[in-house]
């Protein structure tokens, strides 16, 4: 019996992968991984004007090269060809949208609105929109939207009505001009089959869509802004369906962009983090994945419907069909890369090339030989922001206990504890609210290639951390999630955890807890809760202040 494969794409931050996948083993066959060309535009267009800041934009193009480029290069790199392919996965970050015309294409791509930065695709950490969030908060808690409790209380910056409801009031021309807007994953579903597909995990999630109810009334739109009355009907067309739903097939046209075979499978996309889940294994009472990468998302599985202060999202079959998923998340890599791309010294630089070591290895071994305390530093993660528990994208950065003599890797390893504080926050409010962590995994690339990190997690959080298997998880999920829409008469699974069963699973690492590291992390997380609260809860909003200072200093609209 000849093999099979399923083909995953993740499209994160940074890059696109491309990965083929056994479908009877879970081994891992063949990768390709593409840059984008133009990276994270957060400062100024290609050839346009400069953003203000809070900004994030990303250029539609580079997806449609990457697809061009990572499928075939899979398919290479596995030495299969495009008619062992039985389905196709993708996931995508989220919320990152754009505005599309009647054809479905990017308005970006209309010399018109080539230098107009709201026709470009609004990337996950675009925060320009924080407005817009602040006065839908506020108008949803005076009414008494049922659908705010869904989402811990907040609605982010982030997610697709704010950044909608931004374009509008900055741009009603654009807003007019745009047929409608899309996750960019469901743009790629869109380019990949022909099929208008929204995802129930990205509309759930991002745009506060439920599954019994369906999206807010048009009278909560309308009290926003009369002229959002109709969003929905108006912008947000489209099915919206189950994941692990077959979207649609691979088009000629797909097929002559990307290798694969005319009518291949392809799955309903999914969220980068929520498609990892499944990569652990089949899913038990008390799961809580941590995906750990550019941000780190926290994935927790329950039967029940509680209500959890300042999470991202609680949907209904949202990560695994059958469960109520829990999402809440926070900067994570970026914190690491700041200090690595800003404050890595020269000699520091000189040591890691004389040794072969890139900066973040040289900084995790002198940060390993320190003791939990002994810098004196301590630190809030929010240099972006914070997702959860606070759901407020003003809130910035803070490191306390500098002096003369600190150095770069006790920066270093502060912000890895303050990553770790804010998980523990994030952790706490989940059991607090009912929903019990009983296995406690790790996925993405620092889970993968920083032990210190996970270490450090481990004594902080006082739990047992397991590792996935994989090493490129998302990918990974979204090959599972193709071999569901193939279906098993097509050469897949007809469910994700029969798919989970067979193609996902841990390492055998374990990180345990140190008690007298765990000891001294405790005592250090409470001035950690109390710079949190002094600084995110209102009783200082010098955050906020400079941040108005800034925008004041930083007068130019895009």
């Amino acid at each position: 019996m000849a093999k099979k494969y399923a083909m995953g794409i993740d499209f994160g931050s940074l890059s696109a992968r491309a990965l083929a996948v056994d479908v009877q083993t879970g081994e891992e066959v063949g990768s390709a991984c593409l840059d984008y060309a133009h990276g994270v535009m957060d400062r100024a267009l290609p050839q346009g004007p400069g953003l203000p800041p809070d900004w994030a934009l990303q250029h539609p193009q580079d997806y449609l090269t990457c697809l061009a480029q990572v499928i075939p290069g899979a398919l290479k790199a596995a030495g299969i060809g495009a008619e062992d392919i039985v389905g196709v996965g993708l996931d995508f970050t989220a919320c990152t949208m754009l505005p599309l015309d009647r054809a479905g294409d990017p308005l970006c791509f209309d010399p018109a609105y080539a230098h107009n930065p709201h026709a470009y695709v609004k990337l996950w950490k675009h925060h320009a929109a924080q407005s817009q969030a602040d006065r839908l908060n506020a108008v949803a808690q005076a009414r008494g939207e049922a659908f705010l409790s869904r989402y811990g209380g907040k609605v982010s910056s982030e997610w697709m009505i704010p950044k909608i409801w931004q374009i509008l009031e900055e741009d009603p021309a654009l807003y007019q001009a745009a047929h409608r807007f899309m996750e960019a994953g469901d743009w790629i579903v869109l380019r990949l089959t022909g099929q208008e597909r929204r995802s129930a995990g990205l509309a759930g999630y991002k745009a506060l869509w439920d599954k019994a109810q369906g999206y807010p009334s048009p009278d909560f739109f309308g009290a926003l802004d009369p002229r959002l009355a109709h969003v929905v009907e108006d912008k947000l067309r489209g099915p919206v369906c189950p994941l692990g739903a077959r979207a649609g097939e691979i088009t000629p046209a797909a097929a002559r962009l990307t290798g694969l075979k005319p009518g291949t499978p392809v799955a309903v996309c999914n969220v980068d983090a929520h498609v990892s889940m499944p990569t652990a294994g089949p899913a038990e009472p008390g799961d809580l994945l941590m995906v750990m990468g550019t941000s780190v998302c926290h994935i927790a599985l329950s039967r029940e419907r509680v209500e959890v202060p300042g999470m991202s999202g609680r949907v209904e079959d949202g990560v695994i069909p059958g469960w109520m998923g829990y999402e809440a998340n926070q900067v994570m890599g970026d914190h690491y890369n700041w200090l690595v791309d800003y404050l890595f010294p020269q000699d520091y630089a000189r040591q890691a090339q004389a040794r072969g070591m890139d900066a973040h290895a040289l900084l995790s071994e002198k940060a390993q030989a320190l003791l939990p305390g002994q810098s004196g530093l301590l630190a809030l993660d929010w240099w972006n922001g914070n997702r959860s528990v606070l759901v407020d994208g003003q809130l910035s950065g803070l490191m306390l206990g500098m002096t003369l003599k600190t150095r770069p890797e006790e920066m270093y390893r502060a912000l890895i504890e303050a990553t770790a504080f804010g998980s523990r926050v994030i952790h706490e409010t989940f059991e607090k609210s009912g929903i019990p962590i009983v296995r406690l995994a790790a996925c993405g690339g620092i889970a993968q290639k920083n032990p210190l990190v996970m270490q450090i997690y481990a004594d902080v959080l006082g739990r047992e951390i397991g590792v996935v298997r994989s090493a490129q998880a998302p990918a990974l999920g979204s090959a599972m999630h193709g071999a569901v829409a193939a279906g098993k008469a097509g050469g897949g699974y007809d469910h994700i955890g029969q798919a989970a069963a067979a193609m996902g699973g841990l390492l055998p690492v374990i990180y345990r807890p140190d008690p007298q590291r765990s000891h001294i992390y405790s005592q250090l997380y409470r001035e950690y809760l109390l710079l949190h609260d002094y600084f995110g809860r209102g009783a200082n909003p010098v955050m906020k202040r400079l941040k108005a200072i800034q925008r004041q200093v930083h007068p130019q609209d895009p």
